[in-house]
């Protein structure tokens, strides 16, 4: 999901799509998407993983994100497009759980499972699978190590697929697990390399998370500094997004076990054996 992919995602991932949509203008990008939408199923999940991704950032307009994703699904012809419809479904669930109004857990898993029997072991899907299992893992279902593996393989995927979008999000999630179990300097590693890709994609509205998370294992000098350039950059976009408003300010670190208060998510992330898991954290941490 970056410009250059090749894959069925570049009508999300360049031109003025791109550009509306690393600046947090979804609807828009999603409104250049319409036309096509209506009759070409790859442009339809392209414009729900769009409108999805809004929810993402903004906790809001779910009706959208729900009517884009059924437009997806009804004109969905192979069985590549049914898994990408469910990888999205799966997605769309899972964010309802953690950022919106209800637990919708069972229809995440169930979507994501169907998601991983359709697909082949080296499809290119794989790795964003891997990546939203691994978030239901860690935010849902409270098992960091199933997280961890999870991410791992999402990343490798990622660096193999050439998928540097979400690498910037493996590296971002492997190094919040790291510092969960302590390990600050792997920790950085996985931070500083989120935030470099996403500065070199131009993914404008990723960019403020990933300060953010640099911010939380840096001296107070320079975390005060990078958590005052995520404050502008998201007031620059309109307050997205929400989950950082009103954090940016804090002198401390917030705690990874609030909710909107995880770090951040991840490509090659920490090496080596995964953070300990602590069952039952209480609270959703960053939702993607």
């Amino acid at each position: 999901m970056h410009p250059g992919t090749g894959g069925h995602l570049d009508e999300i991932t360049s031109g003025t799509v791109w550009r509306l949509r690393s600046r947090a203008c979804w609807a828009e990008a999603a409104a250049q998407l319409m036309p096509a939408a209506e009759r070409d199923p790859r442009t339809a999940l392209c414009r729900a993983e769009l409108l999805i991704e809004q929810c993402l950032y903004t906790a809001d307009h779910w009706l959208e994100a729900e009517a884009a994703l059924r437009l997806a699904e009804a004109a969905v012809t192979s069985t590549e497009q049914r898994a990408e419809a469910a990888c999205a479904r799966g997605f769309l669930a899972y964010l309802g759980s953690v950022l919106g109004p209800r637990d919708r857990l069972d229809e995440a898993q169930a979507a994501l499972g169907r998601t991983s029997a359709l697909l082949a072991p080296s499809a290119a899907g794989r790795p964003l699978l891997d990546f939203r299992r691994g978030l239901v893992a860690e935010n849902l279902l409270r098992d960091q190590t199933a997280a961890w593996i999870a991410y791992r393989r999402a990343h490798d995927g990622a660096q193999a697929h050439g998928d540097t979008l979400l690498a910037s999000s493996t590296w971002r999630h492997l190094a919040a697990l790291a510092l969960v179990g302590g390990d600050r300097v792997r920790a950085r590693e996985g931070f500083l390399a989120s935030l470099q890709l996403r500065e070199e994609l131009g993914f404008m509205v990723g960019v403020a998370p990933a300060l953010a998370a640099l911010a939380e294992v840096s001296e107070p000098a320079e975390a005060q500094r990078l958590r005052a350039e995520a404050g502008r950059l998201v007031q620059s976009l309109g307050g997205v997004p929400v989950w950082l408003v009103g954090r940016l300010g804090e002198a401390e670190p917030a705690d990874p076990a609030e909710p909107g208060g995880h770090p951040g998510g991840p490509p090659g992330a920490p090496r080596g054996a995964p953070p300990r898991a602590r069952p039952g954290v209480p609270g959703a941490r960053q939702a993607g």
